[in-house]
């Protein structure tokens, strides 16, 4: 164990050996981590918009096979059937086949993509289960640590794995830079891709080998059960900050490294900590974070958004109610205003609060709301888009007049002004701009009258 290189945790000169990676073995793996926690963040960005997050667990689980059957065939040929290349290849071998079956399914069944991963995952696993079974029944089975491959053991890293990882990791980052261009286009719009003259098969199987490639090399450190997690939970995290491709892919190459550093780092400091583990979680205490406070997606700024967005369309309201009582009479009155909506009396005085707070409204004698000269301007361009879209539904969606009013109520808050002048065209209501008639005052015919 790498922890048992520093004595008392509780000597700071020993905290500060580890974060500044001073023994060498905790800088092995310590950067080790890191750079798979990269790769496997920067990689796992285009399998999640790609949907295809839940390959990389198929693929993992079905690594678990060729695992046992290459420690099997080097023992049984008198190699060293401890030989980490040596049982890697072997993962690779069974995960390609596991991915050539999830697609083979797909293409000459009927069966959908989720029925192929478990059908795929749990044979496959069962497989290498059975297998390691039969190698714990060999003379050295029992010593040969394959259980290590399930779980993960970052703290046994050697400096030749964590060079394995870096050769990699480069290999991942170059293809995915390289080729950016051409697996967002795969990952958006795959058959645009194919109009470009992009083989959206090969782009595929292009990013299916980086997933075989980070999955494979990650096993030795966070374990087959664990592997998805490094590939899915830092992309998942960088989409609630982000809505570009490439600051997302960025974003989740550094949620993915400084998970991989700081569940290495909380592994060494407390020995009775597995690596994998405290990865992973380090990982989903950052994807908590992220849905929480992310600025593009998270939950508060979505709930302030929302909240700020209810609020407009509340003032919208109070604003049209206001002119059309006008309309009807002289004054718009707060006993008026009650009946025209299913406002509640302390709703009501809020949204006049609020109204005023923006010099929108005015309150004059006699519980009387005035519009002030912005609101009046305001509120006749929200009465105009309300009622030409009522018109519209009238005349071209065979809307009853007497039903309209909820209809246009639900989009006229966001109509674009492209909207509008394709609404004015088609109904002809260019009329220095002031809102037309309203439409409840036609009367239906017989014939559409309810019944």
């Amino acid at each position: 164990m790498i922890a048992a290189a520093f004595g008392d945790w509780s000597d700071w000169r020993g905290a500060a050996d580890l974060l500044l990676l001073r023994d060498y073995n905790t800088r092995v793996v310590v950067l080790g981590a890191t750079l798979l926690g990269l790769t496997a963040g920067v990689v796992g960005s285009f399998t999640l918009l790609r949907k295809r997050a839940l390959l990389g667990d198929a693929l993992a689980h079905a690594t678990l096979p060729g695992i046992a059957i290459a420690f099997l065939a080097a023992s049984a040929l008198g190699a060293d059937g401890k030989s980490l290349p040596l049982l890697l290849a072997g993962a690779a071998a069974t995960g390609v086949l596991g991915v050539g079956a999830i697609l083979a399914i797909r293409r000459f069944t009927r069966l959908k993509e989720d029925a192929a991963l478990g059908i795929v995952l749990s044979v496959f696993f069962g497989a290498g289960a059975a297998l390691l079974g039969v190698v714990q029944q060999t003379p050295t089975g029992h010593a040969a640590g394959l259980e290590s491959f399930i779980y993960g053991k970052t703290a046994a890293m050697l400096s030749s794995d964590a060079w394995l990882i870096a050769g990699a990791a480069v290999a991942c980052l170059a293809l995915s830079a390289l080729c950016f261009k051409e697996l967002m286009l795969l990952c958006f719009d795959a058959g645009f891709a194919s109009a470009r003259g992009f083989s959206a098969g090969w782009l595929d199987t292009l990013l299916m080998g980086m997933v075989v490639l980070v999955t494979i090399i990650g096993l030795q450190a966070v374990g087959l059960v664990l592997m998805i997690a490094l590939l899915v939970i830092p992309p998942a995290a960088a989409r609630f900050w982000t809505d570009r491709l490439l600051a997302m892919t960025l974003l989740a190459g550094a949620i993915g490294a400084a998970s991989a550093f700081a569940g290495a780092v909380a592994s060494a400091a407390a020995p009775k900590l597995p690596s994998g583990a405290m990865i992973v979680l380090c990982a989903a205490s950052l994807f908590l974070f992220s849905a929480l406070l992310g600025s593009r997606r998270g939950l508060i700024v979505r709930y302030r958004r929302r909240r700020r967005f209810l609020q407009r369309i509340a003032r919208e309201h109070l604003l049209r109610a206001v002119y059309e009582a006008t309309e009807s009479a002289d004054s718009a009155t707060f006993a008026r205003l009650l009946e025209m909506r299913s406002w509640g009396a302390a709703e009501l005085r809020q949204l006049i609060r609020r109204a005023r707070h923006k010099e929108l409204v005015q309150r004059g004698p006699a519980a009387e709301v005035r519009l002030t000269s912005r609101g009046l301007l305001e509120a006749q361009r929200l009465t105009r888009q309300h009622r030409l879209w009522e018109m519209y539904l009238i005349t071209h969606a065979d809307v009853a007049p007497s039903r309209v009013d909820r209809g246009a109520d639900a989009i006229e808050h966001v109509l674009d002004p492209e909207t509008i002048d394709e609404l004015e065209r088609l109904l002809d209501q260019r009329r220095l701009g002031l809102p037309p008639e309203s439409p409840h005052a036609i009367d239906p015919a017989p014939e559409e009258a309810p019944r």
